[in-house]
């Protein structure tokens, strides 16, 4: 997802040199039960919604239940927008008890398993009878509507029922995913100024645990607005509870009534924080309001993943991340879908634990992220090919581009070539995809996020704004409001005024480089702050990364620059080779004029760095600016509080001093 835009570039556009042409058109079987089945069906939904975006998206606001209907789809003084303004409405309501009060009450809503292979079902009647329970707790705690509240958890289902309850009562929900630092909470909790921080004792990873309390207690000392700190017991870590301050999760259920009526939310109130990594300075809260965002999780969860009532839908995700919000929770229950929650590591106990889910509890919608596949891939094609995957039938990806010999691994081995795949571009700002295939009508070419949902109008202009040309590189813009944009950052319009409206006024800048194609597909060409200046060429990184991917050897690279004397700038790349593949000077040739066929000599990396790992985050996105900060000084002095592994960084320092 997004980080701060820092853009001077001075050129007009961006040169894009790299060329696919492999096109997958949807299986018929697949359209002839999608709920968009064609092309002309699509162009047809599409072209109304650009005519008429307030009757599109209107018609979509009606098919939820809202105690007072709006009074105008949008009002929009830009960069400051109202949707659905005078209604008032729940989602937790919609996602619950729409379904309370149908044939889904005894549906699965969450299928979850532990990662030592403990599981639990709750239906929508019992996840409602909890979220009730939790919501009268967090009244018993003294929260009120508009009150913020930090949540920090593992991915187990009273995650799902702490954020679900924060809704159903008005509260503003927190998340911060549960491998951040003590220092990280501090940072969200007192920028938020939360009344209250919800916690487990403990979360499983990799068949250890790790003590989320005492990490809670550590950043509490320095966040005088929490008056309450709510405990789940997890894993029975050895905790220290504060008399006064801390509770027992299940004592406080205990005493609540499961009977709560739903605050009635007016359609601008605010519904969640979440807080993304900002280039400089503090992280930014990105603030999302209710009806809006309901509006438009649902509907693209619906359309994306062509959900059916007998689908069993597992997202990788964590809640602590915009995709688990969206479409781990929100978007999948509000269309009463049955979710699949694991808590656990990819790996664990090997690799083939997540073929071995798909397997065993036959799911049929699955949605990862590409670091994720080329993991897979480096693992070897054995843990796929050991288990029956034929209950897929549709693949996803989520969290950056995805490079084009990944997409085939992933529609070959996990999709068996007979599953779309939707690769999926949004950002925890747009709160929900903005560009995706629509599986039953869009013919896919891998590694492009394809076309814009209907009723979302993208484009690619150039440095003033005007349209770019068809392959031609430049800068991706949203032209138009859409009901999930978010509507500032907390506490900071100014930030959010510059950061994202200032570029090119009237469109709000997403901070990627890309490229519209002959059919109109977007192709991401990653971020602008990514984007290099060699020999007077402007470059985007991504597609150097793809072409080094394309290589046999490669299974996954980063592509970073450093200042060059001759050329402007040098292309350094950082590759991590698949098993069995050894990096001697040999290989580094066959990379470089690899790279020189595939797209030209001008991308041929100056330097190629062999990495036993790549730095990410927690959220699994590879940190290029610390890949830029060692191509250029070897030193790191940034921010490394989102790094997953700092052994890694330890490793590449090491690899360049035997250099």
């Amino acid at each position: 997802m997004a980080t701060e835009q820092t853009t001077g570039q001075s050129s007009e556009s961006i040169s894009s040199v790299l060329s696919e042409r492999r096109k997958f058109p949807p299986p018929d079987v697949f359209s002839s039960t999608a709920h968009v089945s064609s092309m002309e069906q699509y162009e047809q939904l599409y072209a109304d919604a650009a005519a008429d975006p307030d009757k599109y998206w209107g018609g979509l606001a009606e098919q939820f239940h809202w105690f007072k209907k709006w009074d105008s789809v949008l009002e929009w003084s830009a960069p400051y927008a109202k949707w659905f303004n005078g209604g008032t409405t729940n989602i937790a309501y919609n996602a619950l008890d729409v379904h309370v009060g149908s044939w889904r009450k005894n549906k699965a809503a969450i299928m979850w398993e532990g990662e030592e292979g403990d599981e639990r079902i709750l239906t929508y009647g019992e996840l409602h009878r909890q979220v009730s329970k939790f919501a009268n707790v967090l009244k018993i705690a003294g929260i009120k509507p508009g009150d913020r509240v930090a949540i920090y958890m593992g991915m187990v289902p009273e995650l799902v029922i702490a954020v679900l309850a924060c809704a159903r009562v008005g509260a503003v929900h927190n998340v911060i995913f549960a491998g951040f630092s003590a220092h990280s909470i501090s940072e969200r909790v007192n920028d938020s100024q939360a009344k209250l921080v919800i916690c487990a004792d403990g979360t499983r990873r990799r068949g250890g645990t790790i003590n989320l309390k005492n990490i809670v207690d550590e950043a509490i000392v320095n966040t005088p607005s929490v008056r309450n700190v709510i405990v789940l017991k997890v894993t029975g870590e050895t905790i220290h509870m504060h008399d006064g301050m801390d509770h027992w999760w299940h004592d406080l259920m205990g005493l609540a009534d499961d009977v709560c009526e739903p605050a009635q939310l007016e359609s601008e109130h605010p519904l969640f924080l979440l807080y993304t990594s900002g280039s400089t300075g503090k992280p930014k809260g990105i603030l999302h309001t209710t009806a809006g965002y309901m509006v438009h999780a649902a509907s693209s969860f619906k359309y994306v993943f062509d959900i059916k009532d007998e689908d069993i839908y597992f997202c990788t995700a964590d809640v602590g991340w915009i995709t688990g919000h969206s479409y781990m929770v929100y978007g999948p229950l509000l269309n009463g879908a049955t979710v699949f929650m694991y808590e656990g590591a990819p790996n664990y106990p090997q690799w083939d634990r997540f073929w071995d889910i798909i397997n065993r509890h036959k799911i049929t919608i699955f949605y990862t992220a590409p670091t994720a596949i080329r993991a897979f891939i480096r693992a070897g094609n054995e843990w796929v090919t050991k288990h029956d995957l034929r209950s897929l039938r549709l693949l996803g990806t989520v969290g950056e581009p995805i490079n084009p010999e990944a997409w085939m691994w992933y529609h070959k081995y996990v999709g068996q070539e007979k599953c779309p795949i939707v690769d999926t571009w949004w950002q925890t700002e747009t709160g929900g995809i903005m560009v995706s295939p629509m599986p039953g009508a869009t013919p896919t070419k891998p590694g492009t996020a394809t076309r814009p949902l209907p009723g979302i109008m993208v484009d690619v202009v150039r440095k003033d704004g005007t349209p770019c040309n068809a392959n031609e590189g430049g800068y991706l813009v949203v032209k138009h409001p859409w009901p999930s944009m978010l509507r500032t950052i907390y506490g900071d319009n100014e930030r959010y005024e510059k950061t994202y409206w200032s570029e090119f006024p009237g469109m709000y800048f997403t901070g990627d480089g890309a490229r519209k194609d002959d059919d109109g597909y977007i192709w991401i060409m990653g971020r602008v702050d990514d984007v290099v200046n060699v020999s007077g060429h402007r470059l985007g990184t991504s597609e150097v990364e793809s072409a080094l991917v394309s290589h046999e050897a490669v299974a996954e690279a980063a592509v970073v620059s450093r200042p060059d004397d001759i050329k402007g700038n040098a292309l350094v790349a950082f590759v991590t080779l698949k098993d069995g593949y050894e990096g001697d000077a040999k290989l580094r040739d066959s990379l470089g004029k690899h790279v020189q066929k595939e797209i030209g000599a001008i991308a041929k990396p100056d330097e190629i760095r062999w990495a036993k790992g790549l730095p990410k985050t927690r959220s699994g996105k590879i940190m290029r600016r610390l890949l830029r900060e060692l191509a250029t000084s070897n030193e790191i002095k940034g921010d490394v509080t989102t790094l997953e592994d700092l052994g890694v960084i330890e490793n590449l320092r090491e690899k360049e001093d035997e250099a």
